[in-house]
């Protein structure tokens, strides 16, 4: 199989799909590996070391799309590389198409096998492609938070660790999963007097028996979250239904029962968001205002330390990427049910249940599919 990783192209990625390590790894099992010149720079990553690995240079990423069977990405197809999309083309990347209805439209129009890497799961339930960046996310929204609550850039001017005789920064997290327990270790270490909002009592048990009085827990009900954030100088969106588009647990008027200054961070952005008044920031423009509520809202929070993103994601998606290739995209689902669960997308069908249902759009079942 000939596999490609173009360069991404969405504003301030600077990651890469395959790093030499799995292009070697690709070479190695009888594959030919193209890698669009330029694209491993953001990550740290030379041409040579590609060429060194034993991939092919290509000049422009229409080179790779015309002549790959199998697309290896980072982010969503943006429009232009979804229209280089072909029938029977296999895209294996991260997709969040449950808030993204032209995307979704594209590549059901393409007729290729989309798998995306958000909706694999594992034997304990998890989706282990989504927990590098879910992990280096939940790391970086306290440090991003800290930044935007700083008074020269519209926050309260609030120091996360407080200082003797001032107390400090009060942190909610509304999630207890990946993302929210990495973001309360990170602002509790930072010295923030940190709660963690779940519905799982089973998992908040699992948090206190792990972390002790590092942080708080709380029931995530409507009443306890309206109550928290009244008091937060920063919150932190940390909420994941897989597949599916974010709920909106924090609505434009409990806006103003927040203090003035604070502080949103929404991790759940690349599925819509889940505060009602989210929208998608990049890197460049990561942060606005509303109703004196400060949003982070960037959509590629792990790109801002690619080099550690691409080589956490490459471990985890380079043994899915190499049973693609090795297989074939049927045969290799139908050996890991697990990862089969990351087909959206194939042949102008939409075969994941949650992304139709958000979408409204007709599902066909997967065991349909691989049949």
């Amino acid at each position: 199989m000939r596999i490609g990783c173009p360069t991404e192209i969405k504003a301030q990625e600077f990651r890469v799909g395959l790093t030499p390590n799995a292009a070697r790894e690709a070479v190695d099992h009888g594959h030919e590996v193209l890698v669009q010149s330029g694209a491993g720079i953001g990550a740290g990553f030379s041409d040579q070391d590609y060429l060194d690995a034993g991939a092919t240079l290509a000049d422009t990423a229409q080179q790779v799309f015309e002549t790959a069977d199998m697309i290896v990405k980072v982010k969503e197809p943006q429009a232009q590389e979804r229209a280089m999309l072909r029938e029977g083309q296999l895209l294996f990347t991260y997709l969040h198409l449950a808030p993204d209805p032209a995307q979704t439209d594209d590549l059901v129009k393409s007729g290729a096998t989309c798998i995306a890497y958000e909706t694999v799961t594992d034997a304990r339930g998890g989706l282990p492609l989504l927990a590098p960046m879910s992990e280096v996310a939940g790391r970086l929204a306290p440090q991003m938070g800290a930044w935007t609550l700083q008074k020269a850039n519209g926050g309260r001017g609030v120091l996360m660790g407080g200082i003797p005789g001032v107390t400090p920064a009060s942190v909610a997290v509304i999630g207890g999963g990946v993302v929210g327990t990495h973001a309360a270790r990170i602002a509790a270490g930072m010295g923030a007097d940190v709660t963690v909002l779940d519905r799982s009592l089973p998992r908040m048990r699992q948090l206190d028996e792990l972390f002790g009085r590092d942080f708080n827990t709380r029931f995530a009900s409507k009443g306890n979250i309206a109550e928290v954030i009244t008091e937060a100088d920063m919150v932190i969106g940390a909420v994941l239904i897989p597949g599916a588009a974010a709920p909106k647990l924090v609505t434009r008027d409990m806006l103003g029962t927040m203090k003035p200054g604070a502080v949103l961070v929404d991790v759940a952005i690349d599925q819509g968001g889940c505060f009602e008044t989210s929208k998608a920031t990049t890197h460049q423009d990561p942060i606005y205002e509303v109703d004196g509520i400060m949003h982070y809202c960037v959509a590629n929070m792990p790109g801002a330390v690619a080099r550690s993103s691409t080589i956490g994601l490459g471990n985890a998606t380079m043994p899915f990427m190499l049973a693609l290739a090795d297989k074939g995209w049927k045969q290799a689902c139908k050996d890991d049910p697990h990862l089969a669960e990351g087909l959206n997308v194939h042949a102008g069908q939409i075969t994941n249940k949650p992304v139709a249902e958000a979408l409204k759009r007709d599902h066909t079942p997967l065991d349909q599919v691989l049949a």
